[in-house]
């Protein structure tokens, strides 16, 4: 059971823009794999209400700079709980640092972060949260189509996938469980563009391929376009998101 806790009031805040801070219950937490490692994480909560669904964030590769503070994810934390009624779990991979500290291990290439998923799944599974969505960003997108087929999951929403770690038998996995699987692809990605992605996930059935026009793959000044699509699918009763907060 998760204890009603509450932030203080921001006041109003006529416009949102890129760095506004929504009210949320956000919470530090640490994440424990099965092969022994502590992970830095946050969960961040609606605050006063029981959140309609649920984000895993998975980052980009920390070899190159991802990681839970990565710009799309730090304003999914700050934003949607308060904007769409959602948890959001944001967390370090094995190796990685942020400015919320540094989680233990070695970068492993996709190998032993098999296990710094399934922390994360175990974590809010244990809490009871509903409705299971992973959103991962680059290799977080491989992260999600390697590991995030699981039995609580409802979907996954990959944000610039580039399919650099991940293979065919695990798009197969995907097509085999029937879970959503939503792929946001920037027409102007380095490595996999929209007519591309159409054709590799064509071998999941029910996967959609969304072409976001003018983006590149690190969604520079294009967050809230995400943003509003990542909600369209987990919790559409918020979709359009506001562009102005009154709370």
């Amino acid at each position: 059971m998760i204890a009603d806790l509450t932030s203080p009031s921001l006041g109003p805040v006529p416009q949102i823009l890129a760095n506004t801070v929504l009210p949320a219950d956000r919470r530090p937490v640490t994440l424990e794999t099965a092969d022994g490692l502590s992970l830095v994480a946050e969960l961040a909560l609606p605050v006063g209400s029981a959140p309609a669904a649920t984000i895993i964030a998975l980052h980009p590769l920390p070899t190159h700079g991802g990681m839970m503070d990565s710009h799309v994810l730090k304003k999914m934390a700050n934003r949607l709980p308060a904007l769409a009624d959602l948890a959001v779990l944001r967390f370090n991979t094995r190796g990685t640092a942020s400015e919320q500290g540094t989680s233990g291990g070695t970068f492993d290439k996709a190998r032993s972060e098999r296990y710094d998923v399934a922390a994360a799944l175990d974590f809010v599974e244990a809490l009871d949260l509903p409705s299971i969505w992973l959103v991962g960003w680059s290799f977080g997108t491989d992260l999600a189509l390697m590991y995030g087929a699981d039995p609580g999951v409802v979907g996954a929403i990959l944000l610039s996938p580039p399919l650099r770690f991940s293979r065919p038998e695990h798009l197969q996995m995907w097509a085999a469980s029937g879970k959503q699987l939503v792929a946001v692809v920037p027409e102007y990605d380095d490595y996999l563009r929209p007519d591309e992605a159409r054709r590799r996930f064509a071998a999941v059935p029910q996967a959609e391929v969304v072409a976001m026009p003018g983006a590149k793959h690190l969604w520079v000044g294009m967050a809230d376009e995400v943003l509003n699509e990542i909600v369209r699918h987990v919790n559409p009763t918020a979709y359009p998101l506001a562009t102005e907060w009154v709370g």
